[in-house]
């Protein structure tokens, strides 16, 4: 039986590389496709290990660089469109997607296309445009499996029951590295603090959202397309220890929940080898060792942030996308110095009320209102 090909988007960044741990460690899958934005010194070392079909780079001046280190049968493609025709000419089996932001997209509905199972890691796909990815891989008999630790949880929870037993799904949240700061103190954060998490080790702008808390926003929206659930549906937590990765309450008074020490490997390997569980060296979970573990519901400016997801959902249209928009550009307006961290989430807030409804959802207009955010946010922080 030959290997699952699985391409790999984002290989160069944190979720990418530990995925091509659990590929490593597993004879039947392999890396047939990998892809990245700018890191081509660390793409050439992967491509040299695991032997990939071809090769994807975003930036073409990175790409320049790579072509000569790249083994023999090798494919380089390069530019805005590169990690979608990757998909397209490669036809894995499977497309896992840890690239950042909206540019997880257009690769995305390119594996759709293809017939290729997806395994999302990009939150920020389905906030932009699950109206659109969602129905299009149902169309195209397509699994979508969550690689996102709180929904993969949610994802194993419910094999628990009945979808129409479902009460309400409960998404978990560290926190980030400015839980304990009072308001004052977080506002002025630095990007350094913003970036020390205490549970994680993440990119700098997923770390960032969940220091605002803005990445829960994102996930109950995310959780809303994937599962088919209503806003009342879906609740968030505080839990500091990011042991509990979500749970589920159903109609009888059970709750289930996922627990777990705090690796994505586990995720990973779930939405890999899924429906099967593969055999790993995991750590195990020591509660006793661990002795304690807390929730509180999410105040002042979390609750703030969180908010912005359901509210995009009530708005429904293309709210998901300007949502997502413009926390990406608030957030590399913070990490480029233009904006203190206490306006990340006024400014995502701002931008999402002035936003226009949308009365008929097309993948053009959901990108255009994309646009449309990033240019309010760019003349905001321009002032």
């Amino acid at each position: 039986m030959r290997p699952k090909r699985v391409a790999v988007l984002g290989s160069t960044g944190s979720i990418g590389r530990q995925t091509l741990e659990v590929i490593a460690d597993q004879d039947d899958l392999c890396a047939c496709a990998l892809a990245a934005g700018g890191g081509w010194e660390l793409l050439a070392g992967q491509a040299e290990r695991f032997g990939p079909q071809a090769v994807a780079l975003a930036d073409e001046q990175a790409a320049e660089r790579l072509l000569g280190e790249l083994p023999d049968g090798v494919d380089l493609l390069a530019g805005a469109d590169a990690l979608a025709e990757l998909v397209r000419q490669v036809r894995p089996d499977m497309v896992l997607s840890g690239v950042v932001g909206a540019a997880g997209l257009a690769p995305t509905l390119a594996g759709i296309e293809c017939g290729a199972d997806l395994a999302i890691a990009n939150k920020e796909t389905l906030v932009l445009a699950g109206s659109v990815v969602m129905p299009a891989a149902r169309a195209a008999g397509v699994s979508v499996l969550p690689v996102d630790s709180e929904h993969s949880a949610i994802f194993q929870c419910l094999a628990a029951g009945q979808r129409s037993d479902v009460l309400r799904v409960v998404i978990t949240a560290s926190g980030g590295a400015l839980r304990d700061w009072d308001e004052d103190d977080a506002a002025a954060a630095t990007l350094d603090q913003a970036l020390n998490h205490p549970t994680w080790d993440m990119g700098p702008k997923i770390t960032i959202d969940s220091a605002t808390l803005v990445n829960k926003a994102l996930e109950v929206v995310e959780a809303h397309w994937l599962f088919g659930l209503r806003a009342d549906q879906i609740g968030v937590v505080i839990h500091p220890e990011s042991i509990v990765h979500s749970y589920v309450e159903y109609c009888d008074g059970s709750v289930i929940a996922q627990m777990g020490v705090p690796d994505m490997t586990t995720p990973i390997a779930y939405a890999l080898n899924y429906p099967s569980r593969a055999r790993r060296d995991a750590a195990p979970l020591d509660l006793p060792e661990i002795g304690s573990l807390t929730f509180s519901r999410p105040a002042g400016r979390f609750a703030r942030a969180v908010e912005l997801g359901f509210e995009a959902i009530r708005l429904g249209g293309s709210a998901g996308a300007v949502l997502n928009s413009a926390n990406e550009a608030a957030v590399q307006a913070f990490i480029d110095g233009k904006i203190p961290f206490g306006q990340i989430v006024p400014l995502v807030e701002e931008t999402l009320n002035r936003s226009e409804p949308m009365t008929e959802i097309t993948l053009d207009g959901l990108l255009a209102a994309d646009a449309w955010a990033r240019r309010e946010v760019a003349r905001a922080t321009a002032r």
